[in-house]
């Protein structure tokens, strides 16, 4: 196994891989290589329907993982990250992993989210378009500029509202705790996502669990990658320590 550890990270809702992307270069030197993984409907994947239920999408982002990382021999060393839907994401894909042979999950990150089994007290699914982007934005805590552009909100709009819907509609299948190290994270200003909520993370894992914040509100990682990184990697070399005592 290469000591190297591949962070595969999910989006947010509405979100593609090139939000993470920029993150490669600054975790490279820290020994961390950033593989994002993309979900149909957006950038490069613009032409392909959406997915609307988590467990779906799941299977497919492990089926487009296992290509990414290819056949080279031996065991390959992960951890994975998403904020806020995709905290949902990387919980579900985590649980397949472990199940996967060849493949070592070493750490779930997620950032932005409430526990997976705790639903949101209000829905954007079945509003309008303005009211559904109100509502989004009360959710994310911030307005994409794209939105006020009418050609990319006719773009946009579909996928975010199927990204919506498959949060808002997720129930977990299966709620006994992983066998992976757990750390969830939220800016400190974040008043989408409380402290507590953040917390209850620690029920999904019987292998060790951390809450970290960040300066900042629920978007607090567009602001904060090399900070985020540092923490994220220093969260890696522990739990490989941990395992060699």
């Amino acid at each position: 196994m290469t000591d190297r550890t591949t962070l595969v990270c999910l989006p947010f809702a509405g979100a593609g891989a090139s939000f993470y992307r920029p993150w490669q270069r600054v975790a490279e030197p820290l020994g961390i290589d950033v593989l994002p993984l993309q979900l149909p409907g957006r950038e490069r994947l613009i032409d392909e329907e959406p997915y609307r239920d988590a467990s779906a999408a799941a299977e497919g982002l492990r089926t487009d993982l296992l290509a990414a990382l290819g056949d080279t021999p031996g065991a390959h060393r992960v951890a994975l990250f998403g904020h806020s839907l995709g905290a949902v994401l990387a919980y579900e894909l985590t649980r397949r992993l472990t199940a996967t042979a060849d493949v070592t999950v070493v750490h779930l990150f997620a950032s932005g989210s409430p526990h997976p089994a705790e639903p949101r007290s209000a829905h954007a699914t079945g509003l309008d378009d303005d009211a559904f982007l109100a509502r989004v934005s009360e959710f994310a805590g911030y307005t994409d500029e794209a939105l006020q552009d009418p050609e990319m909100r006719e773009l946009i709009l579909p996928t975010l509202r199927a990204d919506v819907e498959m949060h808002e509609s997720y129930l977990p299948a299966d709620d006994r705790p992983l066998p992976v190290p757990v750390t969830s994270l939220r800016g400190s200003a974040d008043t989408l996502v409380s402290r507590t909520e953040a917390e209850a993370w620690a029920r999904t894992t019987d292998a060790g669990f951390r809450a970290v914040e960040l300066d900042g509100g629920h978007m607090y990682l567009a602001e904060s990658a090399p900070e985020l990184l540092r923490i994220l990697a220093a969260n890696l070399d522990r739990a490989a320590e941990e395992l060699c005592v």
